[in-house]
């Protein structure tokens, strides 16, 4: 049995990856710092390697062995550019240095971001783009592949939560301009993708973007009218003007500062928010003889609002 080597295998996206993966036929292996129970794994029983990024004997003990090396750990929040760096340059460049000296016959998976093609956006944005980079170089074999995922929703999801929260009323704050289009894909379709990049004989040396077939992307009015039908009420909306959401982001920004906490929203992170193309092509794309999105905005959201409800969360 192949195995799979995984790191950031306990966040939102990577407990899917996991399973994923299980079902593809992979033995698992994650790198972990504390126990991955989870509803999502409950099928799943893994090898288990103690440590992070920064522990080089466990990175050792995670990549030898392995048939691929699956990378998806990272911030997506941090207190400044330093501490993005740290991580998503610092922590892929020593996934591929382990890689290089103890299995530099596994193929490289890189579960990036969409972030990574518009690095000047944010620190985040840079950082990500960064360690594809640094992964790369420091692997220093062919037999590498990257995905980055759009935003990413569905069952167990934190971060879109706040979204379907919004779409219950009185009102919902919509942060993008008008013409704004966000590319989409629902958990479950990006680790099917991811699992089948891993697999053996796959597409090297290639960088391809995620989405649910709809590669130009949805208006913001799209997708709130979606996620009110999803929680089946329609609050109403207000435009936040970017001034002021460039306000909130430096206010952010100077309480991470002051504090040494990370912040979610700040003044470079406002940058993304406000970029107004986040679609991809179609071209970029994974094969569809190699993979094929199941589930569109209309379901994905319709699903994720029927599980928020299930476990209370809205």
């Amino acid at each position: 049995m192949a195995i799979a080597a995984i790191t950031g295998g306990t966040g939102f996206l990577g407990r899917y990856v996991v399973a994923a993966l299980y079902r593809a036929g992979f033995q698992v292996r994650m790198l972990v710092r504390q126990d991955p129970v989870h509803p999502l794994l409950a099928d799943v029983r893994p090898e288990l390697v103690p440590g992070d990024l920064r522990d080089e004997a466990a990175l050792v003990r995670l990549v030898t062995g392995a048939d691929v090396v699956i990378h998806a750990a990272g911030l997506i929040k941090a207190r400044d550019r330093a501490g993005f760096f740290a991580v998503n340059e610092g922590g892929a460049a020593a996934v591929g240095r382990a890689m290089a000296a103890h299995a530099p016959q596994a193929r490289l998976l890189i579960v990036s971001s969409q972030a990574a093609t518009q690095p000047h956006l944010s620190h985040y944005a840079a950082s990500k783009r960064a360690g594809e980079g640094a992964a790369i170089a420091a692997y220093g074999g062919d037999d590498w592949c990257v995905a980055r995922p759009p935003a990413i929703y569905g069952p167990w999801d934190r971060e879109t939560l706040s979204l379907f929260k919004a779409a219950c009323g009185p009102i919902v704050p919509v942060l993008g301009g008008r013409d704004a289009r966000l590319a989409m894909v629902q958990v479950a379709d990006a680790s099917d993708a991811i699992a089948a990049l891993a697999a053996s004989g796959g597409p090297k040396q290639q960088e391809y973007a995620l989405c649910d077939g709809v590669a130009g992307g949805y208006d913001w009015e799209t997708l709130l009218d979606c996620a009110a039908r999803a929680v089946g009420r329609r609050a109403m909306r207000m435009r936040v003007p970017v001034p002021l959401l460039r306000a909130i982001g430096l206010g952010g920004s100077i309480q991470a500062a002051l504090t040494g906490k990370p912040v979610m929203l700040t003044l470079p992170k406002t940058r993304e928010i406000t970029f107004p193309d986040w679609s991809v092509a179609s071209q970029q794309m994974p094969p569809e003889s190699l993979w094929k999105p199941r589930i569109g905005l209309e379901q994905g959201f319709a699903d994720a609002a029927k599980w928020y409800r299930e476990h209370r969360w809205i």
